[in-house]
């Protein structure tokens, strides 16, 4: 290869490793969202049936205010085997690209740059560490209004993104 080549390969490469870091810091982030959407039924039903909706969905109910139509919801978040696996196998493909950029520039500690590599078990472990975690849950049913297609109920949830996605398609909820 030709000397000005490896430079900057080496340099993409690291830039590559930085950018892996904060991949794997993203997968343990909360993505907390506060979403508003609209049912046809009643307040009190529509806090029934998401009542039953999170209970079945393994989350518990730890203060409810009947009065303002208000409920939170704790559950436990378990981290994926599939997700520990896939961000250790990037860990490792990562690790031995630069040990192999390393290899190409400092031939003379060749073999021990691939000892790199044993460092890639960290991700899976910080991965499963962070990612169980107790999740709340707030629900906040809101007075009702009349529409052209009748009554019409709002709750407010805040709640991550992708049980917010999930309570929408099951429950047929639409936003607002």
């Amino acid at each position: 290869m030709s000397a000005s080549v490896l430079p900057s390969t080496f340099v993409l490469t690291v830039l590559l490793a930085i950018g892996l870091v904060f991949f794997i810091r993203a997968s343990v982030k909360d993505r907390i969202e506060v979403v508003r959407l609209a049912s046809d039924q009643s307040e009190v039903s529509l806090l029934d049936q998401l009542q039953d909706y999170f209970t079945q969905r393994a989350y518990r109910l730890t203060a409810a205010d009947a009065a303002e139509l208000k409920a939170t919801f704790e559950g436990f978040v378990r981290p994926s085997m599939v997700m520990a696996i896939f961000l250790t196998l990037l860990a490792v493909i990562g690790l031995l690209c630069l040990a192999l950029m390393l290899i190409i520039l400092v031939p003379s500690a060749s073999i021990e740059w691939l000892g790199l590599t044993v460092l890639a078990p960290i991700a899976g472990v910080f991965y499963w560490r962070k990612a169980a975690r107790p999740e709340k849950i707030l629900l906040q049913v809101e007075g009702s209004s009349t529409s052209d297609a009748g009554l019409l109920s709002v709750v407010t949830v805040t709640a991550h993104r992708d049980e917010l996605a999930e309570l929408q398609r099951n429950l047929s909820l639409k936003p607002l």
